[in-house]
Parts: C-alpha cells; structure tokens; sequence
C-alpha cells in the first residue's frame, strides 16, 4: 500500500476528527452530486427490474454495486497474474484422501443461476465428498484450514480462514442487519504525523456488509432431479474492507483491499459457518518477490487483514462485556453527532 494513498489520522488531531462524519460513508459516499443525477435518469428502469425479481430498488441497487466491486476485484486478479508471467500452481503433497478431496477442480466448478456475484462454496470445497461419510465440525474445520495454508505456494499468504458455529454467526448477521457499516482504524507506526506528535497514527477502513440471500442446503443423494426445497440456511454474506479515503474519492469505484466471505451452506447439515478472507493482489507485484513479505504483492499486510477480521467480531458479536463496543456501533448509525472516535480508538489498540 502506497504511504500518499493512507489516510492517516493522529487520534489527538481533533481538528482533523471533526472534518470526519457519518455522511463521509453514507449511502452516496458523501461526495458533491454529479453534474447527472443517474439515480432518477434510471429510476424508473430500476424500478421495473426491481419489481420483475421481486426485490426492493435498494436491494436491486446494493447487488448491482457488489457485482460491479467483485467484477473489478476480478480484473485487478487477472492483471496481476498477467504481471507475475504464469500462475500459482497449487503445491503437491501426499495429503490424506479427506485433505485430497478439499478441493474443486475448476473444469467441474458449478456456475450459479442466481444473481449473487458470491462464489459458491462448492467451487471451492468439494461438499459431495464431504458428504459421502460422516465429517464432525471440527474435521470439516481442520480440512478448511488445510486448504487455504496450501495456498500461495505453501505459504497461505493472501487468504484468512476460520470456522464459526452457526448460533455465533446468527448473532452478528442480526446485528449486521441492523447496523451494516462501519470504521476500523488501523496503526501505522511508520506513518508522517504533525510534527512533534508523538501519538500514534491511524489509517480508517470502512467495512459493509453484504446480504446475499440463503444457499441450498447441499444434498447428500447428489440428486439432479430432486424438486427443490426452500432453504433454511443462514444468508451468505461478504464484508469488504476499504480504506476510507479510497472510499471518499471513488465511492462505488473503490477497490475493496480485502473482501471476507461467510459461507453457511453447512449451518443446518454441521453446525458450522465457513469464513474465506480474500486480499487484494497489487497490479504491480512482481514475480520475483521476497518470500517472507508479502507487503509487495498485496493491497493489504497478512497482519492487517488478521486485525480487521478480528474486529468484526469485537463489534458484531454482543457478548457480557461488549455494551461500550455496541454502544459505538449504534451511535455510528443512529446519534452519528454523538460517535466519539477517541473512544473507538480505545476499543481498538491493543496494546493499550
């Protein structure tokens, strides 16, 4: 990440605080209004295809903006694979049949038929074989994590992992509903702050959830013909991660550094929820870069994105304890005048 590029915030420049406020990441990003106001010129075009997918324009209009963003992420990957001269090829080693069997291979990807831009989690893991034999969570977990650390190489740089239980994430997908965006600062310790400042400096990052409706519970028969069945999973959803002077300049048009995923297609089979973190590559990583860095190749640090994801469950997750942490987050969206960033900045450091 280029130093011009962060927004870099010393916590006790309040002047620089009081020329942030909600509307910077409000729904229009908060930027002056285009010569062409493109939302009424197309109102009523949004309207008809709102009302043909039984949607609201606003839901129409939030899938069309994160198909646009992942379309992007998606040409930023290719321009880098391009750079690097070949692709990654995924490391061979003599893993179990179950390790063997995590993987999808790409001619038998499945293609959704909704309009999702997610990818299904079948292209990713092979559910059929997980479902052929009993697998517990944590067996499941453990396959999970052994994937993405094969990737890159070995290395696993670029991807977060986890698993959660279903009941952790239907608590922050009913908050997250509720409550969609938000800040995160993030240290920078080598950042150029007023002179004689000896505090610590901040680059924000504006997460927003995305809701993406349930996946299809997957079956076990593996039967083409079987009449669908309404699901009762829990909705997909992506977070992305956008430092929030990138925001500011190019609203939609800005690149998300990282984009993390929740799949819950095992909620009801397994009880568990599958997290996939994807960093942004660099367009002008190189091929042969240091191995042991990966601050060239990436939009965003390991460590960064390791933090991020870390506070989305100290926010989204209303436990004994978190009623500060809550009471920041609502403020955000419902007393924005009353959103004090000195005490996010509390709830963020932890070395404090």
């Amino acid at each position: 990440m280029h130093q011009s590029r962060a927004f870099l915030l010393a916590w006790r420049s309040r002047s620089a605080f009081r020329s942030l406020s909600l509307s910077a990441v409000s729904r229009d990003g908060g930027l002056a209004t285009p010569k062409v106001n493109y939302e009424e010129k197309y109102a009523g075009k949004l309207q008809r295809k709102a009302q043909e997918q039984g949607k609201s324009v606003e839901q129409l209009r939030a899938e069309l903006k994160e198909q646009e963003r992942q379309r992007r992420l998606q040409k930023l990957k290719e321009e880098s694979s391009k750079n690097k001269g070949m692709s990654e090829t995924p490391r061979r080693t003599n893993a179990s049949p179950d390790q063997s069997s995590v993987a999808s291979t790409s001619a038998a990807a499945p293609t959704r038929k909704d309009s999702s831009p997610v990818k299904p989690l079948s292209s990713i893991f092979n559910l059929d074989k997980i479902l052929q034999k009993p697998h517990t969570p944590e067996q499941i977990s453990v396959l999970w994590r052994a994937y993405h650390e094969s990737r890159s190489g070995g290395s696993g740089r670029g991807y977060l992992c986890a698993s959660l239980p279903v009941e952790t994430y239907q608590k922050m997908l009913d908050v997250a509903s509720k409550y969609p965006r938000f800040v995160i600062p993030v240290p920078r310790e080598n950042a150029q702050v007023e002179e004689g400042l000896k505090e610590p400096a901040y680059e924000f990052y504006l997460m927003e959830w995305g809701f993406h409706g349930p996946p299809p519970e997957p079956s076990k028969n593996g039967d083409l013909f079987a009449p669908s069945k309404p699901s009762t999973n829990p909705q997909t959803t992506t977070i992305l991660f956008t430092p929030l002077q990138e925001y500011k300049l190019r609203t939609s048009f800005a690149t998300p550094y990282l984009v993390v995923t929740h799949y819950p297609d095992l909620a009801k089979t397994h009880g568990l929820v599958l997290l996939r973190g994807e960093l942004t590559p660099s367009a002008a990583s190189l091929p042969n870069g240091r191995a042991n860095d990966d601050s060239g190749r990436y939009m965003l640090s390991q460590q960064d994105a390791q933090l991020l994801a870390i506070h989305v469950q100290r926010f989204y997750l209303w436990n004994e304890g978190s009623d500060e942490r809550a009471a920041l987050l609502k403020a955000f969206h419902e007393t924005p005048a009353e959103f004090k960033w000195e005490e996010l900045l509390k709830h963020t450091d932890f070395s404090a």
